[in-house]
C-alpha cells in the first residue's frame, strides 16, 4: 500500500492521502458518508492500480479517516472542497473519478470545477442530493422540527453508530444538488448499482442515469449486489469500468 501523506488543505484542515505514481491518467477513488480510504474498495483498486501500472490516488475528507476534522462539522461542500484541494496539489493532469456512495455526488461536484481534466466517470451506487432526497425526505415532522430547533437528528445505521445529521449539512446540501441542474458529462460514465443497496435505491441509479448529459453513459444493475459492493465479482466489475472509462 502506498504511504500516507498530508497536505494543508481549505481552512488549514490537514487532509491525508496515498498517492501511487504510474500512467495516467490517475483514477481518484472518493469514498462514501462516514467512509475513509481504507475500505476495501479503496485498497483493493490500489493494488489492482499499482499491478497494472497506473497512477492512483485515495484521499480521506476533513472528519474522516486520517484527516483532520469533526465529522459532524463537515457538510457536502466541505468534503467536495477537500477532494479538489488534494487532487490539485498530487496532480495536474488527466483524472478518472471513482465515487462511491457519497464519493458519487462529490466526483459529479468535481467534473464541474475540475472540468476538462476529467477524463471519465465511475459511480458505485451513487448517492447524489442524499442529503435532501434521502434524509430530508425521509424526515417525519418531529425530526424536521427537532433538526431545525436543535441542529442535529440521529439516525440508525446499518452500518455501526447512528448517523448524527445536522442541519448545516441538510442546508449545505441544498446549495450543492445536481440532480436539479444541467450535468454535462462529455466523457465515458459507468454506474453500478446492486438491487439488494439498502441505502441506495435503484430509483437514485435511474435518475443519475437519466439526468446526465453525455454521449457514452451505461448503468449495469448486479442481482443481489448490497450497498457495501465489493465482493469479488463486484470488484471485478468496477475494475473493468475503471479500465473503459480509462481506454
Amino acid at each position: 500500500m502506498a504511504d500516507v501523506a498530508y497536505i494543508d488543505g481549505p481552512g488549514g484542515r490537514r487532509l491525508a492521502y496515498a498517492f501511487t505514481p504510474g500512467a495516467g491518467p490517475v483514477v481518484v477513488f472518493l469514498s462514501g458518508y462516514k467512509s475513509d480510504m481504507e475500505g476495501t474498495k479503496a485498497v483493493h483498486l490500489e493494488a489492482w492500480a499499482r499491478a497494472e501500472g497506473r497512477a492512483f490516488l485515495r484521499l480521506d475528507y476533513s472528519g474522516h479517516g486520517q484527516s483532520e476534522g469533526v465529522f459532524e462539522d463537515g457538510a457536502i461542500g466541505d468534503w467536495a472542497v477537500d477532494a479538489e484541494a488534494v487532487i490539485r496539489a498530487v496532480s495536474d493532469g488527466p483524472v478518472v473519478l471513482v465515487g462511491s456512495s457519497m464519493g458519487g455526488w462529490i466526483a459529479c461536484l468535481l467534473t464541474r470545477r475540475l472540468g476538462a481534466r476529467v477524463a471519465g466517470f465511475v459511480g458505485i451506487a451513487a448517492a447524489p442530493d442524499f442529503t435532501e432526497d434521502g434524509f430530508w425526505a425521509g424526515f417525519d415532522d418531529a425530526q424536521r422540527a427537532q433538526i431545525m430547533a436543535d441542529g442535529s437528528v440521529a439516525l440508525p445505521s446499518d452500518y455501526g453508530d447512528p448517523y448524527i445529521v445536522t442541519r448545516r449539512l441538510i442546508e449545505d446540501g441544498r446549495a450543492h444538488l445536481v440532480l436539479r441542474a444541467p450535468l454535462p458529462m462529455p466523457f465515458p460514465v459507468r454506474l453500478l448499482q446492486g438491487t439488494a443497496d439498502t441505502a441506495v435505491t435503484r430509483a437514485t441509479a435511474l435518475a443519475l442515469l437519466d439526468h446526465i448529459d453525455g454521449p457514452d453513459v451505461r448503468l449495469t444493475l448486479v442481482r443481489g449486489a448490497d450497498h457495501r459492493f465489493s465482493d469479488p465479482a463486484c470488484l471485478a466489475l468496477i475494475e473493468a469500468a475503471v479500465r473503459e472509462v480509462s481506454a
